[in-house]
């Protein structure tokens, strides 16, 4: 477990140029995220991780059985939990390939991640020839091609390898439960004040940290609401809220899920924004 370090920020002149408040504006958002993944007081946990957690039943440990979004949903949170950590990019935009969907992902760096699920996707997206876009790999990594020669791009079993995952770090535990025809594996809640901080994290992105612009949020914030949105376990998060409080919230949401993720993408300056955007924009084609 980490702890939170308070960093010194060295006085800046007033006649840094546009690019150095832009490098600024970066560097602050990456210490924004450093601080959400070292925060003392919880778990390192991954994007897929978290999103699976908003989604799990507290007591009876499984996703509602009419979320038929989260599965797809945890595969483009792990393009841009690869992005994030700097193993994958888009490539640059091109007179051909100016749009975010028709864009590839390209291999960056081999460096192993520690997390199985990561290294077993940045594998296939390494030995890919040529490259796929971003709507290809969320179709192949969830298994939903006519192509037999791509099937074994197929990651399976991700719901329940994130939940053992969860075991491992003390956030869930593993029962089984009858169903009358059938026994199955779930995977109660334990540690009750982790996903509570995970849904107070964001909510207070949708309201005591709003910034009115997408450009300015943290990326894993602006991940973390956008690809619960996409997985269907965003209303999870936000249901808790007293009326008022939930109308804001939703309002805002609204805002960054209802979004032009082509216009979005024209304003970022890193590339694990541009992969947030088009993760959103390949769901609304969808």
């Amino acid at each position: 477990m980490t702890t939170l370090t308070k960093r010194t920020r060295r006085a800046e002149t007033p006649a840094d140029g546009g690019s150095n408040a832009e490098e600024r504006e970066v560097k602050k958002r990456d210490e924004d995220d450093e601080e959400i993944d070292t925060d003392s007081k919880s778990l390192r946990l991954t994007l897929m991780e978290e999103i699976l957690l908003l989604g799990l039943k507290d007591k009876e440990g499984y996703t509602s059985f009419w979320n038929d979004s989260i599965s797809s949903g945890l595969r483009g949170c792990i393009l841009v939990e690869l992005t994030l950590r700097g193993r994958v990019h888009l490539e640059p935009p091109s007179s051909r390939r100016r749009k975010l969907l028709d864009r590839r992902v390209l291999f960056k760096s081999a460096a192993p991640t520690g997390d199985v699920l990561l290294d077993e996707a940045l594998k296939h997206i390494k030995s890919t020839e040529p490259p796929e876009d971003v709507s290809s790999w969320i179709e192949l990594l969830t298994g939903e091609t006519w192509n037999p020669l791509k099937l074994h791009y197929q990651m399976r079993n991700v719901r329940e390898r994130l939940a053992k995952s969860l075991v491992e770090k003390g956030v869930l535990t593993t029962e089984k439960q009858n169903f009358l025809v059938f026994d199955m594996t779930t995977h109660p809640l334990t540690d009750g004040a982790q996903k509570q901080r995970l849904v107070q994290r964001l909510q207070d992105t949708l309201l005591e940290r709003w910034t009115n612009d997408p450009l300015r949020m943290s990326r894993r914030a602006l991940a973390l609401v956008l690809l619960a949105h996409v997985s269907d376990v965003l209303e999870n998060a936000m249901s808790s809220l007293p009326e008022e409080r939930y109308e804001l919230a939703s309002t805002r949401s609204r805002s960054l899920t209802e979004a032009e993720p082509e216009a979005e993408s024209a304003r970022v300056t890193t590339p694990a924004e541009e992969m947030i955007w088009a993760v959103l924009a390949a769901f609304n084609k969808s």
